[in-house]
């Protein structure tokens, strides 16, 4: 079971956020999830996955970005206008607004440490977040993270910027979601160094867990690659999983786990367990 509740970006909008776990510890370590382009909190596996680790002992924090695109429908995009606005060096500060959240008991008095899971472009972010001096985490995992956020040609950028927009259909919903030209705009000024991914990974002093489907077509396997090679300080784990993609063979809405989920789950956990220290101490 899940507790929904709301809180605030640094510009007043509303970051939706769902906690798991809440009667264990006080101590008990913490997860935030951080979803991906397209995704949302209770897209296809989140909901099982944060429950499937509250039951192992963790408290557990999903949310949606502000600028998702979702409003009061939890499952469908219905605030198109927001999506077309936001920014990766948006969600960077959200993420960290929603771990300083944790760290001070909004949620609830919590003391373990906290590690991060990002999928997709979520993962991502969560390298640039914990690449930060600052960043408040112990241990990290990515899901098919991207390790690059400029993933346009010249020709589209200039497209962009003439249009001052670009429209990108949902396979899913078939909606078309558009994106102002701030977003790539954001890329090409901060992405030599804020937005650099690689650069961020280099600085992870933290245990990292790389996690990438060898037939992801959105994002390819050589992506989580790039993402170990990057982490000079070798504290970096990798599995590759082959016979599966993006999503680990999990659908939205979701209708069950699957074999490649399930040992993406188990890896996940293995890795948290021996970083976040204390799960099973009395």
């Amino acid at each position: 079971m899940s507790k929904n509740i709301k809180i605030q970006s640094y510009d007043g909008r509303e970051i939706q956020v769902s906690l798991y776990g809440e009667n264990n510890r006080e101590d008990a370590p913490n997860i935030v999830f951080v979803h991906g382009f397209k995704g949302f909190k209770d897209w296809g596996f989140f909901p099982y996955a944060a429950q499937y680790f509250a039951d192992k002992g963790f408290f557990v924090v999903t949310f949606n970005f502000s600028l998702n695109g979702i409003g009061d429908n939890p499952l469908e995009f219905t605030e198109i206008e927001d999506f077309a606005k936001n920014t990766i060096s948006r969600e960077v500060k959200e993420l960290e607004l929603v771990i300083d959240n944790l760290k001070k008991g909004t949620f609830g008095k919590r003391t373990g440490k906290t590690g991060i899971i990002g999928h997709s472009r979520g993962g991502g972010v969560s390298l640039l977040y914990a690449g930060q001096e600052s960043a408040k985490v112990d241990a990290i995992t990515t899901w098919a993270s991207v390790s690059s956020f400029m993933r346009y040609s010249e020709r589209q950028i200039n497209e962009w910027k003439e249009k001052g927009l670009l429209e990108v259909k949902n396979a899913r919903t078939g909606q078309i979601m558009k994106m102002n030209y701030s977003y790539v705009e954001d890329i090409l000024v901060n992405g030599s160094d804020k937005l650099n991914v690689l650069k961020a990974v280099e600085k992870i002093t933290n245990p990292l867990l790389v996690i990438h489907g060898e037939q992801d077509l959105a994002v390819s396997v050589g992506e989580g690659k790039e993402i170990v090679a990057a982490n000079s300080n070798k504290k970096v784990t990798a599995h590759y999983l082959s016979a599966t993609g993006h999503t680990f063979d999990i659908v939205h809405p979701f209708e069950t786990s699957t074999e490649k989920f399930n040992k993406v789950l188990e890896l996940t956990l293995n890795h948290f367990e021996n970083n976040l220290n204390n799960i099973g101490e009395k």
